[in-house]
């Protein structure tokens, strides 16, 4: 039964809930109340009654020693009996009137000798059989002479038991009210929980299986005190959060769906090349010795080709996940050297390009020199590949207070502004129409900005037709002159 009771009790509603335990509380409050009023009720009126005894009894002794009787000093429904002692024992006179004692005397003759024992006035509450409840009070009226009256309590009992009445009553029709329009108060109270509880259904229902699905739902409302508008806030920013997380989520989706597109792409040209060159190879070496030669160097070239997007592709994994593994090996290197050496195989490389070399006092930095070579190697040939024969190249590099730069330059068209932020993007190429033999792999800028950023640093992008800057920021413990 218990367990039952509470079952139900927790599938209540928490407004239910709270209006029942504020009943529950209202209703030891009412019983502790109820009890202390009815029980000083109860006190008082039987120190009344008491009091109204003692001064009967005073008029009624002074009666019996004048003249020996109680006439005139009676009160309706009042019971007297006079004893005399003798040696210590009360003998009961013969009452003036027979309805002056009940037909149960014996607790009046014990009250008397009590109060032969004990010398002083004496009260106690009785039952006496055939009349009810009285209180009962012994004096000595003289020596040798003691008087038992009893008073009854009906009077008290009958107001004692209206005022319980009434609080009952009352407290009930208070209790009543109170746990409706608690309740009701409650409610609205809630009210603002209820509707966020709404918004989590509808936000539960909602699909984000979407592409770049947002929640359209928001706990709106200024009702309910600053903590359920703490809570309302707190709501609508996680709710933020789970959009940000979704859109990232799709984003990535989508970036992803690119990249297996775009990757399957540029490995489906030079397979396609290596069948074809493989094919023409079988005829060719069966009939023209002197062709198969040159076929196996074209397969040789188209092998390197996917040998060089593959060994990208695993580098940019594995930046990808360098919290596992990393693909530095960091040492001490001069940047400067480094930066010399890019340019020596630059200017041997692309001798259409005229390149400009500004460095200054020796840079060491923390790094992987083969990596960041590789991002000087990558900038360089971007700058080359990019821009028509005779563009003017320069590179630089320039330290400031914590940063190491590396300034890659060319005197080219520039990059539209549209394309800006997605140069850095794989397999993404500003001219859609330029061919993968002239313009790569669309992976040199992702390959670089991956590494830099593995190494702790940045890269920067300033165009405008006639200048394009690409500036490597790495940082940089050492004190080096003022930039230039």
């Amino acid at each position: 039964m218990i367990a039952r009771l509470r079952r139900a009790y927790r599938r209540m509603r928490l407004g239910t809930r709270l209006a029942l335990g504020l009943g529950a509380l209202s209703l030891v409050v009412f019983a502790v109340v109820g009890t202390a009023l009815t029980t000083y009720m109860r006190d008082y009126l039987s120190a009344q009654l008491d009091t109204q005894l003692a001064q009967a009894q005073l008029a009624q002794s002074k009666s019996i020693a004048d003249y020996g009787t109680l006439s005139g000093k009676k009160y309706y429904s009042w019971f007297y009996a006079v004893y005399d002692v003798s040696d210590g024992r009360p003998e009961l006179r013969r009452p003036e009137d027979p309805v002056d004692l009940p037909k149960d005397v014996d607790d009046f003759t014990a009250l008397a000798s009590a109060q032969t024992a004990a010398h002083r006035e004496l009260l106690r509450t009785e039952h006496l059989k055939g009349a009810g409840t009285y209180r009962l009070r012994a004096c000595e009226v003289e020596p040798g002479v003691v008087l038992v009256s009893a008073a009854p309590m009906e009077d008290i009992e009958d107001t004692v038991g209206q005022l319980i009445t009434i609080q009952v009553v009352t407290f009930a029709l208070a209790l009543l009210a109170l746990v409706v329009f608690g309740r009701r108060m409650l409610r609205r109270g809630l009210k603002p929980l209820s509707d966020m509880a709404s918004t989590a259904h509808g936000i539960a229902s909602h699909d984000l299986t979407e592409s770049a699905a947002r929640l359209p739902l928001r706990a709106d409302g200024r009702d309910g005190g600053p903590e359920v508008d703490e809570l309302r806030t707190a709501f609508n920013t996680m709710l933020e959060h789970i959009d940000d997380s979704l859109a990232v989520r799709a984003e990535a989706e989508q970036r992803l769906r690119r990249f297996v597109a775009d990757a399957s792409h540029e490995l489906r040209t030079p397979l396609m090349s290596v069948r074809g060159y493989a094919d023409l190879f079988q005829y060719a070496a069966a009939n023209a010795p002197e062709e198969r030669e040159r076929h196996l160097a074209r397969l040789r070239a188209e092998a390197a080709r996917m040998g060089v997007l593959l060994d990208d592709l695993l580098l940019l994994a594995r930046l990808d996940a360098a919290e596992v593994e990393t693909p530095l090996r960091l040492e001490d290197a001069d940047l400067t050297d480094l930066v010399g050496q890019a340019a020596d195989a630059f200017r041997a490389g692309r001798p259409d390009h005229p390149l400009t070399v500004r460095t200054g006092p020796p840079v060491r930095l923390r790094m992987d020199p083969l990596r960041i070579r590789q991002v000087v190697d990558n900038l360089l040939t971007n700058a080359a590949v990019h821009t028509p024969a005779g563009t003017k190249v320069s590179v630089e590099v320039r330290v400031t207070p914590g940063t190491a730069e590396v300034r890659v330059t060319d005197t080219g068209p520039g990059i539209p502004a549209d394309d800006r932020d997605r140069v850095f993007d794989r397999f993404y190429r500003v001219d859609k129409a330029r061919s993968r033999d002239r313009g790569g792999s669309g992976l040199g800028l992702a390959v670089a900005q991956s590494l830099v950023r593995a190494h702790g640093g940045r890269i920067d992008l300033n165009s405008e037709p006639g200048s394009t800057v690409f500036t490597v920021c790495l940082p940089w413990n050492g004190v080096g002159p003022a930039a230039r």
